[in-house]
């Protein structure tokens, strides 16, 4: 016998609160989300983010915004109760942060509150307390305009919740995540974050989303951005994007904001990495700092109780905006690695290191510093670049200057000349030139615009778009091929900077960007078999075959039934002649065999053509011919990417003069 179901009630409001504290609060860090964005709403410039053991204990968030009036108080801990919006129309323009009205009512619920505010207008401030959804007290208190909350023991009334969160260490790593990314999204506001009494971040506020990246991520990331600034009728997408040589093992590098909210769309995040796929070797992830614009009629903001996720109405145009965005700038921009032989610990240092004034010089050094000590008095009222015009015999094999000249009363310059010399002027002017020049950066309070862009002049990883291109004809005809070294890599002088090429990783590229070429302009070149190779295929692969046949031709492949389940490859693309063997054959078959009679999508057919390139390369432990390498290298002139394989890894690595003389003690 079927019992009937308990009577259908009303839920008290207490329970209905918590549960709606459930997909609101879910750790610590969802409540310094929802209140760091209260006070970015509220027109605050400042804002102060202090925790103790993880937040489970303590949170406090302090700003200078506009506050709250004291009749308000009250309603703004009730559900959906919010200054945001008035109607449900409202919600197709909304741009506030926060606009449910759940985030104080779902924090009171489950926290012990302490709400303490200001309104400008107002002669006193008032002191508001609230502990499990139940008020405690509300009284008048002196205090600045702004607002601030405290938050003490999250999830005392449930701890069944509380058992879930994990270690204190862990849930503040979330909380400085969460406050890292809305200082990205937000650099004109100045946000500090202070964990167990440690300042951990601090942003200016002025405004430069370059400092913010610097504060948060340091000097090394900060010197391989590269800067976006594009747009089309619909969005704008501005900020920064990373090198390919800081990429990542996973996504936590990858911010961008869509009308100053952080947010995770699956989405731009494809547009992104597909962008970036031909740089990067594979479950590698870029660096991206983006703020989206778009008009708020193309979004819906109102899909998940933390605002983490939005749709589009017109996605199907996202996609390629960001794709075509992103691949233009790294496309525009030469990405060669530069090999960094210094230590870790070394890299760190802020300060630049030259040849110490007390090192004995070397025999051949003597008479270049002696020339340089009768200019030293000279060097004082002539500005150095006028001295090296006077005296251009000697730059011939002494070493750059570390930094930029600084003329009296003079920007400190950010580009580094090239063609300039060291050999001028004496070791102890050049140390004196330095010191100076770091005490003035380093009295800067705030990271000095000056010290980052020096430090950027001084060391970059990668060539930029600015600099004399390996990979254009005017510096083919200047390269010299020294030669070969393990059978594998070959050696160019190019400038002061060494070049080493991966004949692999080159060919292999040279060969996918001519098979992609001919696929898609469905002009394939075939090379013939003889005799053909017989394939024995499945059910399935048979089926494959059939519904991809076209795709097989347009890559150059010659395919004929023999009977029954046998077929014959007649033909392969001409730049893939060592593929033609069964087992690489049926491996290349087994690769493309997805769900029974689908047909290959273009993601797999990419994937599939960077391995046939990769087994038809030249491998490492084969000996060119000087002839063969200078032909490689004109094929890596035509190419649009030519500076990564396929998998992503660097087809070219460069090293410069000076890093050499560094590891030689030439200079310290």
């Amino acid at each position: 016998m079927v019992k009937n179901m308990a009577n259908i009630k009303i839920l008290d409001q207490d329970t209905i609160n918590q549960i709606a504290a459930g997909e609101v609060v879910e750790r610590p860090a969802s409540v310094v989300k929802e209140l760091l964005e209260n006070a970015i709403d509220a027109k605050a410039t400042a804002v102060t983010v202090e925790i103790k053991e993880g937040g489970i204990s303590f949170i406090r968030i302090t700003d200078n915004g506009c506050g709250i009036e004291k009749d308000d108080i009250s309603l703004a801990f009730l559900r959906y109760s919010t200054s945001k919006i008035k109607s449900a129309l409202d919600l197709l323009t909304v741009s506030s942060l926060g606009f449910r009205g759940e985030a104080l009512s779902s924090i009171a619920a489950v926290g012990m509150v302490e709400l303490i505010t200001k309104t400008k207008n107002s002669l006193s401030g008032v002191r508001y307390t609230i502990e499990g959804g139940i008020e405690k007290s509300c009284e008048d208190i002196g205090v600045p305009d702004g607002t601030t909350f405290i938050i003490r023991n999250l999830f005392f009334n449930t701890p069944a919740r509380r058992k879930f969160l994990k270690t204190p260490t862990t849930e503040a790593g979330y909380i400085s995540d969460i406050v890292e990314r809305i200082a990205l999204s937000h650099p004109e506001v100045s946000i500090r974050f202070i964990c167990n009494n440690k300042s951990k971040l601090h942003t200016s506020g002025n405004g430069s989303l370059k400092d913010v990246i610097y504060t948060i991520y340091g000097r090394e990331i900060t010197r391989n951005l590269i800067e976006v600034n594009e747009s089309c009728d619909f969005m704008t997408l501005t900020g920064f994007i990373g090198k390919p040589v800081i990429s990542r093992g996973n996504r936590n590098y990858e911010s961008y904001f869509i009308n100053g909210r952080y947010i995770k769309s699956s989405l731009i995040s494809r547009g992104i990495e597909d962008a970036y796929k031909s740089f990067m070797m594979q479950h590698k992830y870029p660096f991206t700092c983006l703020n989206v614009k778009i008009n708020q009629d193309l979004l819906d903001v109102n899909v998940h109780p933390a605002k983490m996720e939005l749709r589009f109405t017109n996605q199907e145009e996202i996609y390629p905006f960001i794709f075509k965005s992103l691949d233009k700038m790294l496309h525009n921009r030469e990405m060669i690695t530069e090999a960094n032989i210094e230590n870790t610990k070394k890299n760190k240092e802020d300060k630049v290191q030259i040849a110490s004034k007390n090192r004995p010089p070397e025999p051949f050094e003597k008479t270049r510093l002696a020339e340089g000590k009768e200019l030293a008095t000279k060097e004082e009222t002539t500005p150095l670049k006028e001295i090296l015009r006077e005296k251009p015999n000697y730059s011939s094999n002494v070493e750059k200057p570390l930094i930029p000249s600084v003329e009296p009363n003079s920007v400190v310059e950010t580009k580094v000349e090239e063609s300039l010399s060291i050999t001028t002027r004496s070791a102890t002017a050049i140390q004196d030139t330095i010191n100076n020049k770091e005490k003035t950066l380093n009295d800067e309070p705030y990271p000095a615009p000056q010290l980052q862009k020096i430090q950027q002049a001084q060391t970059s990883q990668q060539m930029t778009l600015f600099d004399d291109k390996l990979l254009s004809e005017k510096a083919r005809q200047k390269h010299i091929l020294v030669g070969q070294v393990f059978n594998t890599y070959w050696i160019i002088e190019y400038g002061d900077k060494m070049f080493i090429i991966d004949q692999h990783a080159a060919h292999e590229k040279v060969l996918y960007e001519r098979l992609v070429a001919r696929y898609n302009k469905k002009e394939p070149l075939s090379q013939e078999i003889l005799p053909p190779i017989v394939l024995s295929l499945t059910m399935r692969e048979e089926e494959m075959l059939k519904n991809n046949i076209k795709m097989f031709e347009d890559l150059g492949f010659e395919i004929e039934s023999m009977g029954g389940s046998d077929y014959a490859v007649r033909a392969v693309p001409y730049d893939c002649l060592s593929i033609s063997d069964k087992d690489l054959l049926m491996e290349l078959v087994d690769g493309l065999t997805g769900d029974f009679g689908l047909k290959v999508n273009n993601e797999l057919l990419l994937e599939k053509m960077a391995t046939m390139s990769c087994k038809a390369a030249v491998k490492g432990n084969n000996k060119l011919s000087e002839r063969e390498a200078n032909e490689l290298i004109d094929e890596l002139l035509t190419l649009e990417n030519p500076y990564n394989c396929p998998h992503g890894r660097p087809t070219i690595i460069s090293m410069t003069k000076y890093e050499l003389e560094k590891k030689f003690k030439r200079v310290l």
